[in-house]
């Protein structure tokens, strides 16, 4: 067990990775997810069949096959590199597109069905005024949907944290990929890291839940 405590600076480690993967894939995918919904209520149809093609695509692919798929098809076949010397870094990296690709599918989901709450007359009289489609959705529509959806993108967040798991495929030394390290070195103690490591996700996640329940409430659009 002492030896257990003496690692507990590379377990904050990798639970600072674990945070980091979850920051940078969320922002991207949130970015990522509400172009996609913008593609899918687009009236120009190629839009519409791109953005549907892609979230059918990636929303029915486990997440282990693309995080494997960036891991060695685009690092390894396709050679995409981010650093010629730190490999860590490009696994890194090559996790955040995997993590945002699979998690931006779901996100435009989310928002779409906020996007079909808000009252078709808004869209219509944002359009008798002269907006443009990118404007109305900008000004009108967008405001409005994200606000109805904030609960759901939290437990897509939430989700996220666990996803980051998988980045453990190909070399990210997160979390779980450092406690099954710690499982081989300490096998005696197989019980104290399992539960320090679920305490530690509990910490990370349920903050999460209560933010966003609390921001839910209020930010709700009453209508």
């Amino acid at each position: 067990m002492e030896a257990v405590v003496d690692e507990l600076p590379v377990i904050l480690g990798a639970f600072w990775l674990t945070v980091k993967l979850t920051v940078v894939s969320g922002v991207i995918s949130l970015v990522w997810g509400i172009v996609l919904a913008a593609m899918r209520v687009s009236p120009l149809p190629v839009l519409r069949w791109a953005g549907t093609a892609y979230v059918n695509v990636l929303r029915n692919t486990p997440l282990t096959l693309i995080i494997v798929f960036c891991g060695l098809g685009l690092g390894t076949v396709m050679s995409v590199q981010f650093s010629r010397d730190d490999l860590s870094l490009n696994s890194f990296w090559l996790s955040i597109i995997g993590l945002s690709a699979y998690t931006s599918a779901f996100v435009c989901e989310v928002v779409r069905s906020g996007i079909n709450t808000v009252p078709l007359g808004q869209a219509e009289a944002a359009r008798a005024i002269g907006l443009t489609f990118l404007q109305t959705l900008r000004l009108v529509i967008l405001p409005q949907a994200v606000r109805t959806v904030i609960a759901p993108l939290g437990s897509l967040l939430n989700a996220l944290v666990k996803n980051t798991t998988v980045a453990a495929a190909i070399g990210v030394m997160e979390a779980a990929l450092r406690m099954k390290n710690l499982f081989d070195a300490h096998g005696d103690a197989i019980i104290p890291i399992f539960l320090g490591f679920a305490a530690g996700f509990v910490v990370l996640t349920l903050p999460l839940n209560l933010l966003s329940g609390r921001l839910a409430r209020r930010l709700a659009v009453v209508r």
